[in-house]
C-alpha cells in the first residue's frame, strides 16, 4: 500500500504579515493512521524540502496525540523535512492521493498545474483521491474524466465559510472552497462548525476541520481494502 500526501510549500497569509502553511493535526494525523496501517508514504510538496507549518497549529490548544507523536518521532521529522517535488510523480507508483490542510493550499495547491494532473491521472486510474479542511482546494481546479470540474455531481465537504468567519479569515482567503465546489455543481455537505465530518462520493474522500483528519484518512483505508 502506497500512499502520496502533497503538502503546501506556501507560507504567507495573504498580505497580513502573519504566516502560515500546513496545519499540524491534518498531516500528522492522517500520515500515523497510514503508517500503522503498513503504508509506505510519500511526502511531496510544489517546492519539495522542508513545508511551512503554520504556528497556530503548533499552539498548546491545538496539540492532539498524532501531533505530540510527530515531535517525539526523528524519522518522521526527516521525511517531513526532504518532502519531493512534484517533478515526475506518476499516479502509477501509488494507490491513493491525500491532501493535508492548513491555509497554504488555498494560495498553491489550488493552481498547481502539477498537482492538478496528478489529482486527474489519479481519478483516470479509479484511485483514491482525498482532502481535509483546506485541502480540498487542491481539487478546485481539477477536471474529472467527462472534462467537467471533478466535484461536478459529487458530494464533497471543506473547511466552511462559516468556521473561516469563525476564524476572522473570511475577507484575507484567496478563495472559499465552498464557493467553488457549488459552482462547480458540487453537492456540499457540512456539519457543525468544527465537528469532525467526512464524506466519501466513490473514490473522492473530503473532511471537514481539523477534528476530521482521522475519520478522513480511515476513510481512505477503507477503500483500499475493499
Amino acid at each position: 500500500m502506497r500512499i502520496l500526501m502533497i503538502v503546501t510549500s506556501h507560507d504567507k497569509m495573504g498580505d497580513t504579515g502573519h504566516k502560515t502553511g500546513i496545519w499540524l493535526e491534518e498531516f500528522a494525523a492522517p500520515y500515523y493512521r497510514f503508517l500503522d496501517a503498513g503504508a509506505e508514504i510519500t511526502l511531496a510538496s510544489p517546492k519539495g524540502g522542508q513545508p511551512p507549518l503554520d504556528p497556530n497549529s503548533q499552539v498548546p490548544d491545538a496539540l492532539t496525540d498524532a501531533t505530540n507523536r510527530f515531535e517525539n518521532d526523528p524519522d518522521a521529522q526527516a521525511a517531513f523535512a526532504n518532502t519531493v517535488t512534484l517533478d515526475g510523480l506518476k499516479a502509477d507508483d501509488f494507490d491513493a492521493l491525500f491532501y493535508p490542510g492548513g491555509h497554504g493550499p488555498l494560495w498553491d495547491l489550488a493552481n498547481d498545474a502539477k498537482s492538478i494532473a496528478l489529482i486527474e491521472a489519479f481519478t483516470a486510474l479509479d484511485k483514491p483521491v482525498a482532502a481535509v479542511c483546506h485541502g480540498p482546494a487542491a481539487l478546485v481546479g481539477a477536471k474529472g474524466k467527462d472534462g467537467k470540474p471533478l466535484v461536478a455531481g459529487k458530494k464533497v465537504t471543506s473547511f466552511t465559510n462559516d468556521e473561516e468567519k469563525a476564524v476572522g479569515l473570511e475577507n484575507v482567503v484567496p478563495i472559499s472552497i465552498e464557493d467553488e465546489f457549488k459552482k462547480q455543481g458540487a453537492t456540499f455537505e457540512r456539519a457543525e462548525n468544527w465537528a469532525p465530518y467526512a464524506v466519501i462520493d466513490g473514490k473522492l474522500v473530503t473532511g471537514q476541520n481539523p477534528a476530521s483528519s482521522e475519520e478522513t484518512a480511515d476513510a481512505v483505508l477503507k477503500l483500499l481494502s475493499a
